[in-house]
């Protein structure tokens, strides 16, 4: 399985299973470009959960939770679970924050749709995933990259867990904490009248120019504090 932990701030650090380790200094990278207050937390659907509404409060926990045991979600009549998970803005998807275990109801691989809303475990086996992730067995919370040219205008994003690493042998899937890294843009009313401004004074190249900083100014721009 291929996952470089060193690539989101963890150099140095031993992460035997039980070994002793003070998150704290994870705090600042790991909440640069946070995603939070952007997800529509009550829209969030899970098929195939064990507790109802467990998938929307694993992702509903901050960056503090992140270790907490409890919530966490588990897959009911297999091991399969397909996530529903809808944004408030339009994102720029980095990378995915993931924590499940070191036992073999861990997930081995997500498969990962871009802005579908009519999938089902049928279709979310048939169809080509925008990107399928693998996995670690971990109790670490795991920073997986996409690839960013593929989630520049993420809307929603469809998770599809569709086994572990008991192969076969195990129904139940576990993960205990999903989070999301990535830029997002909001245009504000203001920015909108301003353009409808800019267009009436075409030769203004001064108020048009402007409207690109006002919108730039939105892109991440509350991520850092998010989650806290």
């Amino acid at each position: 399985m291929s996952h470089c932990h060193d690539e989101h701030g963890h150099h140095g650090h031993d992460h035997s299973e039980g070994a002793a380790h003070d998150h704290t200094d994870d705090l600042t990278p790991a909440l640069q470009n946070h995603i939070y207050q952007q997800i529509d937390f009550g829209a969030i659907n899970t098929l195939n959960e064990s507790d109802s509404r467990s998938g929307s409060k694993i992702v509903q926990k901050t960056w503090d939770e992140r270790l907490d045991a409890e919530p966490e979600l588990k897959s009911d009549a297999d091991e399969q679970l397909l996530m529903h998970i809808p944004f408030t803005a339009q994102i720029r998807l980095h990378s995915i924050l993931i924590r499940t275990s070191t036992t073999p109801s861990a997930p081995m691989n997500l498969k990962v749709f871009l802005n579908r809303d009519d999938l089902d475990f049928g279709t979310a086996s048939s169809l080509q995933p925008t990107q399928t992730l693998e996995l670690a067995q971990s109790n670490d919370v795991q920073e997986v990259p996409v690839k960013r040219a593929l989630f520049n205008t993420v809307r929603s994003l469809q998770l599809f867990f569709e086994d572990n690493f008991s192969q076969g042998e195990e129904d139940e899937t576990i993960i205990s904490y999903i989070g999301f890294k990535g830029e997002w843009l909001k245009a504000s009313r203001e920015a909108v009248n301003f353009l409808y401004e800019a267009a009436a004074n075409p030769g203004d190249h001064k108020m048009a120019s402007g409207v690109g900083e006002r919108l730039g100014s939105g892109i991440g721009g509350a991520g850092g504090r998010d989650g806290t």
